[in-house]
C-alpha cells in the first residue's frame, strides 16, 4: 500500500533578504526568489532584491515594521497555507535573517502543523551588518569574548530582557528595535551596573543608501538619539568594541560638546 506524503503539493520557504544592501543575498535565497510563484514581502526588503523575481510572479506586500501600522501576523500565517496547499511555491521574504527577530519560528511552526512543507534560508542579520559596516567587531580579544543579542520590544509590555544580568556580562549587546525605549534600556542597564561610559553606537537603516549612524555612550543615549533624529530600523551596539568604529564615525565620542550623526 502505497503511504501518503504528509506535506502538501506546495512548499514554503523563509527567506532571509539580509540587512538593505542587495548585494548581500545569499545565492540560495536569489534561486529561491526566482523560483517562487507567490513572494509574501515584508517592509524592510530593499526593492531592487525584487529583481530576481519572475516575472508572472505574484508579490504580495505584508508589511511589518515596528512602530507603525502592521499585516496580522495570522493573516499571513493563513496565506502561507493557503497558497502552498493550492500547488504553490511560496517564499516568505523578511529582512535580515528569519530566525533572528523574524517570526520565523512561529512561522515554521503554523506551517509544518498544517502539513506544509517548510525550508528556511539564511540571510545576514542587521545585528551583523550594521556594526560591521563602522568597523566594530562584536567580538574583540582585548574586549568582548562574546556577543549577545537581544530585543528592545518584547511581544508584551512584560516580556523584557534581564537588564540587571545583562548588564553584568563583560560581553557586546546587540540591541533590536531598541531606540524608542532607549531611556528605560540605558536607565536598567545603569542601575545593573554598567558605566555611564561605556561607547554605544547606532546604526540606522544599514547598508543601505540611507544609514545613518551615531556613536555616543551609555550616560548620554536617550539625548544623543534625540539630537540625531535617528529612528527605526537602528541597530544599538553597547560595549567597548565600539572603540573599534572607523575615525570619522567614532571621533563623535571625543567630541564635547558637539556630537555629529553621520
Amino acid at each position: 500500500m502505497k503511504t501518503q506524503n504528509k506535506f502538501a503539493q506546495g512548499k514554503v520557504a523563509l527567506v532571509g533578504a539580509g540587512p538593505g544592501d542587495p548585494e548581500l543575498l545569499t545565492l540560495k535565497a536569489v534561486k529561491a526568489i526566482s523560483r517562487a510563484d507567490v513572494l509574501l514581502v515584508d517592509d524592510l526588503v530593499n526593492p531592487e532584491i525584487l529583481d530576481h523575481a519572475r516575472f508572472d510572479a505574484r508579490i504580495v506586500h505584508v508589511g511589518k515594521r515596528g512602530g507603525c501600522q502592521s499585516t496580522p501576523q495570522e493573516f499571513i500565517e493563513r496565506l502561507m497555507i493557503a497558497d502552498a496547499r493550492a500547488g504553490h511555491f511560496v517564499v516568505r521574504l523578511k529582512g535580515g535573517d528569519p530566525f533572528i527577530f523574524g517570526r520565523g519560528g512561529e512561522e515554521r511552526a503554523h506551517l509544518l502543523a498544517a502539513g506544509i512543507e517548510v525550508d528556511v534560508i539564511n540571510g545576514i542579520s542587521s545585528g551583523l551588518a550594521a556594526p560591521s559596516s563602522i568597523g566594530i567587531p562584536l567580538t574583540h580579544r582585548d574586549w568582548s569574548q562574546g556577543a549577545v543579542f537581544v530585543t528592545g520590544h518584547g511581544k508584551t509590555a512584560d516580556a523584557n530582557p534581564d537588564w540587571a544580568a545583562l548588564a553584568r556580562l563583560d560581553m557586546t549587546l546587540v540591541i533590536y528595535m531598541g531606540v524608542a525605549r532607549s531611556s528605560d534600556i540605558q536607565q536598567a542597564l545603569l542601575a545593573g551596573g554598567k558605566a555611564a561610559s561605556t561607547p554605544v553606537a547606532v546604526i540606522h537603516a544599514a547598508t543601505s543608501a540611507s544609514q545613518a549612524q551615531l556613536v555616543t555612550t551609555l550616560g548620554e543615549l536617550p539625548e544623543a538619539l534625540a539630537e540625531s533624529r535617528l529612528a527605526s530600523p537602528s541597530i544599538i551596539v553597547i560595549g567597548d568594541v565600539v572603540r573599534c568604529a572607523s575615525q570619522d564615525v567614532f571621533h563623535q565620542l571625543m567630541a564635547k560638546p558637539e556630537r555629529v550623526a553621520g
